[in-house]
């Protein structure tokens, strides 16, 4: 995100823009790890632009409220493991951004909040629902019924962010963390990450059942043939899934 003048702020074109960009990586096969970041140190993103919303009436906000509800639901849609790399300010939209993720990497200037109650708002693109799915619901009540803010210290502690490092290295660590993790089979990324998120909502035996589906996909691909004869040679595996894309 590069919106310097108002430190990612997220307007409706902005939004469009995500939106775009997660479905064309959805739809590619051969991404196996996405990052969202920020161009600015001081800013992960603050949340709508209050600015364009100033003149909206009752119409303007229901004919964005679509955009915004289908291009994060875009983003948590993505087939594959997504790393939030925090610089700065991540309040709002850009907290429920961040939380759309599957791993939040936050370095030492990070603050976290959604703020929407004191603005007359609720968090409308997934921060009541995923917060607590974080955080439990107990410690989600108390940052979105204050809307108080975070800082790295805290959030890493209540389980907010996953890794936290020093100031400008965010970016750095996660595109190490995806580098790691873009060397596993994208047939078991894919289905462990469906299992993760499908599993969640549901009760135990239901999500043995998502579990069990998502590991016969991977145990019955060519890449379990290749990750098992690579541990046994001793040698980095050779997914036969990138060759069939034809990565």
């Amino acid at each position: 995100m590069n919106r310097p003048e108002a430190l990612n702020a997220l307007s409706t074109d902005q939004v469009m823009r995500l939106g775009a960009a997660a479905t064309q990586l959805a739809a590619d096969d051969q991404v196996s790890v996405v990052i969202i970041s920020s161009a600015l140190d001081r800013a992960f993103c603050v949340g709508a632009d209050l600015k364009e919303r100033r003149g909206f009436d009752n119409g303007d906000l229901r004919r964005q409220r679509p955009v915004f509800q289908e291009a994060f639901g875009s983003l948590r849609a993505l087939p594959v493991p997504v790393i939030a790399a925090v610089e700065g300010y991540a309040l709002g939209g850009g907290c429920e951004l961040a939380l759309c993720c599957d791993l939040i990497i936050a370095s030492a200037t990070a603050t976290f909040g959604l703020p929407e109650v004191g603005l007359g708002l609720i968090p409308g693109e997934g921060g009541t629902q995923l917060l607590p799915r974080r955080i439990g619901l107990n410690r989600a009540a108390d940052l979105l019924l204050t809307g108080r803010r975070v800082g790295p210290e805290e959030a890493l502690r209540i389980g907010l962010v996953d890794r936290l490092v020093p100031e400008g290295a965010a970016r750095t660590e996660a595109l190490e963390l995806a580098a790691d993790i873009a060397s596993k089979s994208p047939i078991s990324l894919r289905a462990a990450k469906r299992a993760l998120r499908q599993g969640v909502d549901v009760d135990l035996v239901s999500g043995l059942e998502i579990e069990s589906r998502a590991w016969e996909e991977a145990a019955f691909s060519t890449d379990r043939v290749e990750g098992i004869e690579a541990f046994n040679q001793r040698r980095t595996p050779r997914w036969p899934s990138w060759q069939e894309s034809g990565s």
